[in-house]
């Protein structure tokens, strides 16, 4: 922890929370180590709304989310020790919640389970056992694990990545740019359905490790042609692009989903109509052909 003017603080340096620290006091900088095995919201949130409670601080965060092997705890560790501080974090892992409780506590290095008080609360209150041991990771249910396995997945296989693993997805999503495929994903994954989604793209071929899949589900989502315009030009302004392109070209869209239509018929693949859906109604639908599948098989 160090003592710094308030008229320095820096923005790249990471201090986020910090920036309510009063002209002509000094600030004080310190580390802030965020790790998760998710996506770290929580964590995020907590540290912010806990500093905004002091005067004058500027926290450094340092943040390490979806950490799930041995080999990012390594490098989590590694630069904790670099620049030691504070370290918060929510690790459902046992084996790698231990790990860093054990090397904080070898260096008195303060540390926090932030959901720890709150599973207790709840734990006590539903006079259901949570705690392994005292000290010790959380028992957290399958489905719970299944629902990060599956988030993880998704991430990993966004937009066409990776498809050399796409035989372990339960269901792959295939559409054109702007059809709700990756809300979708993250959607289907929230209910532990590990879902991968690959665009078709004007031009490039789609992978044929796609085409090699025998019993994965494979989805078509489509959309109207004056629906998908409109998506895309509100995509558009938003990252202030103002040019016009195909992209946004009513004929070369309709093109686009006449191609997508085809392939889809082409394959035999179940199609689903976004235009006047919600990422919600799309994916109760898709999460309804996998029912099918399943009793069918």
């Amino acid at each position: 922890m160090t003592d710094f003017p308030v008229e320095r603080p820096s923005p790249e340096n990471g201090a986020g929370a910090g920036d309510a620290a009063r002209p002509g006091k000094p600030g004080v900088y310190f580390n802030v180590h965020l790790v998760s095995d998710s996506t770290g919201e929580t964590l995020a949130g907590v540290v912010r709304a806990s500093c905004a409670q002091f005067d004058n601080i500027l926290p450094i965060e340092h943040t390490y989310f979806l950490v799930r092997s041995g080999r990012q705890m390594d490098r989590v560790l590694a630069e904790i020790e670099e620049a030691p501080g504070v370290v918060m974090f929510t690790l459902s892992n046992v084996a790698q919640r231990e790990r860093l409780e054990e090397f904080c506590k070898t260096r008195g290095i303060p540390h926090v389970a932030v959901l720890d008080s709150a599973l207790d609360m709840m734990s006590r209150y539903l006079g259901l056992d949570l705690n392994h041991r005292v000290g010790a990771g959380r028992i957290l249910s399958a489905e719970y694990f299944r629902r990060i396995d599956a988030l993880n997945f998704a991430a990993s296989h966004d937009d066409g990545q990776q498809v050399v693993e796409l035989r372990d997805a339960d269901v792959i999503l295939v559409g054109v740019s702007r059809t709700s495929k990756t809300p979708t994903s993250v959607y289907l994954a929230n209910r532990g359905v590990k879902a991968a989604n690959v665009p078709i793209v004007p031009h490039i071929p789609l992978p044929q490790a796609l085409f090699e899949l025998e019993d994965t589900l494979i989805v078509g989502l489509t959309i109207s042609a004056d629906r998908l315009v409109g998506v895309r030009r509100n995509r558009l302004k938003a990252m202030n692009e103002a040019r016009e392109t195909s992209y946004v070209d009513e004929e070369a869209v309709r093109s686009e989903i006449v191609h997508a239509t085809r392939t889809f018929e082409r394959h035999g693949w179940p199609v689903i109509d976004v235009s006047r859906r919600s990422v919600e109604e799309t994916a109760a639908a898709i999460l309804n052909l996998i029912a099918e599948r399943r009793s069918g098989e």
